[in-house]
């Protein structure tokens, strides 16, 4: 089952999405977030300090990529968040996952093992063709 949930496009319009309608790379940050989220609830800055394990080390997502993508994942009821006021310094918003998160977290799994199995295909045809091109 893959889950889907509404947002806008850039006119406004309504428009549904779940992991197989989402091709651009920079899409990748909502199953990477939700992921981390799942493993442990945690604030903004220590997210986008950690998507740096999922290879966005020199690309990393700005953080109004992220802080939209966990509005909008808050919006669509995968994620909650609460204020953290103890300890130093300002107060933190903390996030972490519901329960249809961890379904299409599956669902992203899934996906992401599709990808990189048509990914793999793509170069093995690619290194084929160049070679008989040399």
């Amino acid at each position: 089952m893959t889950r889907q949930y509404k947002e806008k496009d850039n006119k406004g319009v309504d428009i549904y999405c779940g992991p197989n309608g989402r091709g651009r790379a920079g899409k990748f940050v909502e199953p990477c977030l939700l992921l981390l989220l799942h493993e442990k609830p945690s604030h903004g800055y220590e997210l986008i300090e950690k998507l740096a394990e999922f290879g966005f080390d020199g690309d990393s997502p700005d953080p109004g990529t992220v802080y939209r993508n966990l509005r909008k994942m808050e919006e669509a009821g995968l994620v909650k968040s609460s204020w953290m006021t103890e300890g130093p310094g300002p107060a933190k918003r903390l996030y972490e996952v519901t329960a249809p998160a961890t379904d299409l977290l599956a669902t992203w799994a899934i996906d992401v093992q599709k990808n990189i199995e048509r990914l793999e295909n793509f170069i093995k045809r690619y290194r084929e063709y160049t070679t008989v091109l040399s």
